[in-house]
């Protein structure tokens, strides 16, 4: 695994909290604390896009299509970017945060989920919820969709929705009863979706299992302190599109490890980063994968040092013996 180079001109001035890859390019759109929603070009090293949203932190982003995003924010707003013509529009809003924000090309709207507990469904070209989910009784903690499953997770519980039967939950059962979640991801290719705790753990579950004693569980992220365990929060997980399986998982403290989570086999672990890994993505090829390190407001005695993205080159056919380095962000 090798390194290339991210440059900005301007530096992001504040936490970064989520960064993605596009569908079909390696164009990576970048939110931030600083109010900013940034595109920017990987193999051309340019920064193509920026909007600024001065009322507002950047809580989550996606991609609707190559050139136009969106994202939820901290004044509870979901806007909408057109990055050809370099304007954006509300399309929506909460009465809180809005924590995470996604697109279904399936059924072509936008899904939104916020600590005002409710997740909400949107035409992009209306103000108006198409429809809201408003029973789930707790703050959204994270989110994902895989083709027609959305994933709402709250606390220990996992709630499994089809898009195509949004009358109830298809799946309401308590999967991870014994982690407290940080962050969710499903996987289309595995039926299932893993999970990120609070205390360094990882959970993997399929969608068909009738017990979360079918799933399993493993400590990925502790590390020891002095003599002492040391429980680290997993702040993101993300799946390699290309090799079955496999993915990478970032903590607090400022590593990233991919794993073979179906044999339960650390595959290799990058260097560790400046600040905490706040966010991870694949491109759509799994060929690249970019790691935000940036503080995360979790801890009081948090680095803060400068923001940056890191971008490493896989060899997916070596990775398990391949060696990383990384390439940093000015």
């Amino acid at each position: 695994m090798n390194g290339s180079c991210l440059n900005f001109d301007n530096p992001i001035r504040d936490a970064i909290s989520r960064i993605r890859f596009a569908p079909i390019s390696n164009n990576l759109l970048i939110a931030s604390w600083d109010s900013s929603l940034r595109l920017y070009d990987v193999d051309n090293c340019d920064l193509r896009y920026e909007a600024p949203n001065e009322s507002s932190a950047l809580l989550d982003c996606c991609f609707e299509t190559e050139s136009v995003a969106l994202s939820a924010n901290s004044d509870g707003s979901v806007l909408r970017y057109d990055m050809r013509v370099g304007n954006s529009e509300a399309i929506g809003n909460h009465e809180d945060l809005s924590t995470c924000v996604e697109y279904s090309e399936e059924t072509r709207q936008v899904i939104t989920a916020s600590w005002d507990k409710r997740v909400k469904f949107w035409d992009p070209r209306s103000t108006s919820p198409l429809r809201c989910l408003s029973s789930l009784g707790m703050e959204v903690e994270s989110m994902s969709l895989s083709g027609l499953n959305l994933i709402v997770a709250h606390k220990s519980s996992v709630h499994l929705y089809d898009l195509r039967k949004l009358d109830g939950s298809v799946q309401a059962r308590e999967y991870f009863m014994d982690i407290q979640i940080k962050c969710v991801r499903s996987n289309l290719e595995l039926e299932g979706l893993i999970a990120g705790s609070v205390d360094g753990r990882v959970a993997l579950r399929r969608f068909g299992q009738s017990s979360a004693k079918e799933g399993y569980a493993f400590k990925c992220h502790p590390k020891d302190r002095n003599g002492m365990q040391h429980l680290v929060a997993v702040n993101d997980v993300s799946f390699n599109p290309s090799v079955r399986g496999v993915a990478v998982t970032g903590d607090n403290e400022g590593y990233a490890t991919i794993w073979d989570v179906l044999n339960r086999k650390r595959l290799l672990e990058l260097p560790r980063y400046p600040n905490s890994v706040a966010s991870l993505a694949y491109n759509h090829e799994g060929q690249l994968l970019a790691v935000a390190s940036s503080y995360t407001y979790q801890e009081a005695n948090e680095r803060e040092d400068q923001p940056q993205i890191f971008l490493h080159r896989i060899d997916a056919g070596n990775i398990g013996s391949s060696s990383a380095s990384g390439s940093k962000r000015t």
